[in-house]
């Protein structure tokens, strides 16, 4: 049967069952509070299970399990881009869809499909509260901003900022002084280090590894930056919270919380 005859016959089926959709409206209202940072209709939304909700939902499997990771991909990749229509950086809403869209391999149950979708969803809101709540930026320093974090893995420069913006050095420090209240060098060092942390936690790459990944000078630098950036040697905070769960908060990065529940 080809293409066509199978979509008329999807149709007579559809118009027999009553199959309607539900207004767009619902859905693109719940993405933009998304957008907006709202956490409140967010985790209200959570809560009453509606992405569970299978009235007026299209049917893009005849796999319940399938269906609802088709829906989940659907609703991030809208989400991945309202949030850098509404100041997210290109790179880092990309990057964290790619992420979230990834973690649905490992799921084989349509309850745990709802929780990472609630992860999610809580995830870019919270960052999106942080952005609604910060200056604007101007459009080197989010130009900037996006670099440094396409380019975690390099070592960069004030200079490569400058070029990638057509701007001079002296500017782009300007700008990061008045807008961010801090050096360009000493936000690509945090950038570098809130990165490091994701690679302790959730991997079992070594120290030196991790040092050459994002391009330190070396294992005692990486050490000493991140003792400096964080309080504790990268041993001891891999030590402390390898695997432990996340949980979204209103910090620039993800703050976590162990397995009881315990703010660390």
């Amino acid at each position: 049967m080809d293409t066509r005859s199978e979509w008329v016959r999807n149709e007579i089926s559809n118009n027999e069952e009553c199959v309607v959709h539900r207004h767009q409206n619902q859905e693109m209202l719940f993405y933009q509070q998304v957008a907006r940072g709202d956490v409140d209709a967010v985790r209200k939304n959570c809560q009453e299970h509606k992405f569970m909700d299978s009235v007026g939902v299209g049917k893009l499997s005849r796999d319940p399990l399938q269906n609802l990771k088709y829906h989940f991909v659907v609703g991030v990749a809208i989400i991945a881009r309202l949030c850098i229509d509404n100041g997210m950086e290109m790179e880092r809403s990309f990057r964290l869809s790619d992420f979230y869209i990834q973690k649905l391999d490992d799921i084989h149950n349509e309850s745990e499909v709802e929780k990472l979708h609630d992860k999610m969803v809580t995830d870019y809101t919270w960052r999106m509260k942080v952005i609604h709540q910060s200056a604007t930026y101007s459009r080197p320093v989010s130009e900037c901003m996006n670099y440094i974090y396409a380019h975690l893995r390099d070592r960069i420069t004030i200079e490569d900022l400058a070029e990638y913006t057509s701007n001079s050095t002296s500017y782009i420090s300007r700008l990061f002084k008045e807008e961010l209240d801090t050096s360009a060098s000493d936000y690509i060092r945090h950038a570098k280090i809130d990165a490091s942390k994701n690679l302790l936690r959730y991997s079992d790459y070594s120290l030196i590894d991790i040092a050459n990944y994002f391009s330190f000078s070396s294992q005692s630098h990486f050490s000493q930056l991140f003792q400096k950036e964080t309080g504790m040697t990268p041993k001891k905070y891999r030590e402390k919270y390898y695997g432990t769960q996340w949980k979204g908060t209103e910090g620039d990065i993800m703050e976590y919380k162990d397995d009881e529940g315990q703010e660390n």
